[in-house]
Order: structure tokens, then sequence, then C-alpha cells
């Protein structure tokens, strides 16, 4: 008689931060089939998450996997990890790496960054603060973006994100792991576009938070929304990136999640700011990071370098500055002169109401045709 065959032993993976997002993606790779170790910067976190199963801090009333575990050790999360998720708030990403360097050196584990942020010392992306602290080959690194909004995924509705890597296979191997029955993910290798989206959808988020504040209606938002989606393309491809990118998950997606939803921290920020609270009450009140609020600096310095004119972002630091009140906020209505302008992107590859139209049947077309192959976004 032949013997049954053991099941396969779970692969080790390990998620650093433990956050609503890391959490949540500390699920997703537990509910894809991997054993997962989350790192929790405090002890008793660490703790809550083995013995009951809960983070109940940041995700409430949801009740995590049993092959997920967490310690207060990185040495111990990150054992033996085939592949390694980072979710720290971006402006303290690289005082962390430098407590993981050490620990993969010698390995060949992707990399994968979490984090819709840039540094506001540096101006850089995510991906570059992970290929400097810890001095790895780019081909690495990978990144994760989308509609991504953690108490949604948490409570597992239908989601779909994108996986970047400039190497396809990192990204294959990353997007293969980071799936399940309720979570889908599609692969490209424009990690710039990748990024930026999300970073950029937080700033525009920010500003929608605003008026919805201030009281203003649909018709402000959607001007906003979509206008933002042209300053994001604009600055996007001047860094490099792909337009269609910005057109996909990472990009129109994640603007459509992050701005319409109360689940959005960038959004709740905005909010409070358009009340009339000012920047440092908002920075009490969130008990969790709004990365938005640290990224308008650097991505309008950014911006001036490449000549890429950013009136949304701009109202939206004025805002914060204390320099505009939130009700004269109307970014859209900005223009140099009274000359009548297209609706076309600077860079003249996206804008227009036809282009609009694309970018979103492109990304419900992500959603409803799981096999298809949109040019960028690759399943």
């Amino acid at each position: 008689m032949s013997r049954r065959a053991e099941p396969a032993a779970r692969p080790r993976v390990a998620v650093i931060g433990a956050g609503s997002w890391g959490t949540t993606f500390g699920k997703i790779l537990a509910d894809g089939g991997a054993h997962v170790t989350m790192w929790a910067r405090r002890p008793e976190l660490a703790t809550e998450i083995n013995e009951a199963k809960r983070n109940s801090g940041y995700l409430p009333g949801i009740n995590l996997p049993r092959t997920m575990t967490a310690t207060a050790h990185l040495s111990e999360a990150l054992d033996g990890a085939e592949q390694v998720y980072l979710s720290i708030p971006s402006q303290a990403l690289r005082e962390n790496l430098k407590a993981v360097r050490a620990l993969v050196e010698g390995t060949d584990a992707p990399l994968v960054s979490l984090m819709k942020g840039v540094e506001k010392r540096t101006g850089l992306r995510m991906s570059q603060v992970i290929e400097q602290e810890l001095a790895c080959d780019p081909a690495r690194i990978a990144v994760a973006s989308g509609p991504n909004l953690a108490l949604e995924i948490a409570r597992e509705q239908p989601t779909a994100a994108v996986i970047s890597s400039i190497s396809q296979d990192t990204a294959d191997a990353v997007a293969r792991r980071a799936r399940n029955d309720y979570f889908r993910t599609f692969v490209n290798t424009d990690v710039i576009g990748t990024e930026f989206g999300g970073v950029l959808k937080n700033l525009i988020a920010v500003a929608i938070g605003i008026v919805d504040g201030v009281g203003y209606g649909e018709n402000t938002k959607a001007s906003i929304i979509t206008r933002g989606l042209v300053e994001m393309t604009d600055f996007a491809v001047a860094q490099g990136a792909h337009p269609e990118t910005l057109q996909g998950l990472a990009g129109l997606g994640d603007l459509i999640a992050t701005c319409q939803s109360p689940l959005s921290r960038n959004n709740t920020a905005g909010r409070l700011l358009g009340q009339g609270y000012s920047f440092q009450d908002v920075v009490k009140q969130m008990n969790q990071t709004a990365e938005g609020l640290a990224s308008v600096a650097p991505v309008l310095q950014l911006a001036r370098e490449a000549g890429v004119e950013m009136p949304i972002v701009e109202q939206v630091k004025r805002v914060l500055d204390g320099t505009m009140k939130p009700r004269d906020i109307a970014p859209h209505l900005t223009t140099d002169d009274d000359t009548p302008k297209g609706e076309r992107t600077q860079n003249g590859q996206a804008g227009g109401g036809g282009a609009l139209w694309r970018s979103l049947q492109r990304t419900l077309d992500q959603f409803r045709h799981g096999g298809g192959r949109p040019s960028r976004d690759q399943p």
C-alpha cells in the first residue's frame, strides 16, 4: 500500500510592522497558504496576536489566522523567511532598516514594500530607501499597491493589487505568494509609476477630505479627482513612469478608493483640516499615520525640479501651512490666465474625457476579468 503524501510545509514569510496594513497583509499571506511571522515593535501587541489572534487596536473585530504569529524580536521574525514584507511608516523606514540589514545579508529573499510615502529629507521613494539601507540588488525589491483599504480587506471583501519590480521574476514570485480567494494580484515592471501612484493619490485624498470637511458637494470632489489624475500622471511620467500605470490599480484604482472612503486616513486628515482643525491638531487626533501629510513638501520639490505644475497639491500645502482658508480651496479652477485650456496632461499621453473613461474601464476590467492582460498590470 502506498503512503498518503504528507502535506507540504507552509512557506515562511515575515512582515515587519504590525499596524493595520501590515497585519492585514499578514492575513492575506496566511490565508494564501504561508506561515507568517509578524514583527511588532511593542511586545504586548505581539502577545495579543499570538494568544488572542487579534490586533484590536488596529483591526477591531478581526480574527487572525492560526498560521500568523508575532514577535518583538527582529531576528526571530526574519529567521528562515523566504520573503520579507515591510510595513513601517515611511519617515521611520530608514532608521528601522539599519537593524534589518545584517539579518537579511547573505539571503536572496525578495523584499516587498507595502508603504506609500516619500522620504521627507531626501525625496526618495521607499524602494530607493530600501536599496540604499540594505545595500541589496534592486531586482530583489518589489512594491505592492492598489485600492487597498486595510479593514475592508481584513473583512475579506474582494479586491485587487499590483506587485511591481524591475525583475519580472521577483514580481511573479511575490504575486503568487500574495493572493488568495479574496485578494488578487497583478504584476508590472514600472516601479516608479506604481510607487508614485500610491504616494500621489494620498495627496489628492487630503484635498478631497478638505472640501468634504468644508461642506462642498460631489461636483467639487469629482472635479478634483479628475484633475488630480492628470496631476498624478504628469508628475509620474516626468519621473520616468509609464502613463498607463497611473490608469491602473496603483493609480486610478487607488485614487478612487482613497478619495471616497471614510476608512482612508488621508481623507480623514483632510476632512479635519476642512472642519477648521490646525495641522498640529490633526496630527494629534490621528492615531495612525496619514502618509500624505508628510509627502506634500517633498513631492512639490520634485515637481518644481521637473517643471511640473501641481495646483491641487500646492493648495493642499497652503492649507497645511495655514496660509489658505480651507473654504477657499479650489485647485481645479487654478489656471495661469483666462486662456481656455485643454484637458490633456502636460506629457500628452493621457487626459480628457476619453482617456479618463479608458482609465476607468481598465481598472474595472481588472476586477471583472482576472484572465485579461492589460498592457502594464498583468496577472
